[in-house]
């Protein structure tokens, strides 16, 4: 998709892995929340500085951290990808060891995190796309969506 809007891909994960020189989970052990925080935020705002088109998938919780809310609402279009929760829970149960804060009851966590996260997703999302569909289909709502925005 990136290809499709001009645009190079960041992962802030993938880029929090490299720059600490360990695993998520590992950053999570060695630093805490926090830690993982900071480095997030530290992330975004380099990605978003970029004179090249980025597109950047965020973990589920950059936007609990107020400074990551301005970056995304002054510096990107937002698009947020949402899916019913039992759908969220059939993806995830696959990964459980990748994602710290998923420790434990799945449905639960999700509900919690989500009761949380959405309405900060919802301030700063300019576009929101279901993903329950099939990829294909996701792509094609998101670049529609996008275009929509650019109009």
């Amino acid at each position: 998709m990136a290809e499709g809007i001009g645009a190079i891909v960041v992962d802030l994960d993938s880029v929090i892995a490299q720059s600490a020189g360990r695993s998520i989970p590992e950053v999570f052990e060695a630093e805490g929340e926090a830690g993982f925080r900071r480095r997030e935020t530290d992330a975004l705002r380099d990605a978003l500085a970029s004179d090249t088109p980025v597109l950047v998938a965020c973990g589920g919780g950059v936007v609990l951290a107020p400074e990551n809310r301005v970056l995304l609402t002054a510096g990107a279009v937002t698009v947020l990808l949402t899916a019913p929760l039992d759908v969220l829970a059939g993806r995830l149960r696959h990964s459980p060891n990748e994602r710290p804060l998923l420790a434990g009851d799945l449905d639960a966590t999700l509900a919690e995190l989500a009761s949380r996260r959405e309405p900060l997703y919802r301030e700063v999302a300019d576009v929101v796309v279901d993903v329950s569909r099939r990829p294909a289909e996701v792509v094609a709502a998101v670049l529609e969506a996008l275009e929509a925005v650019d109009a």
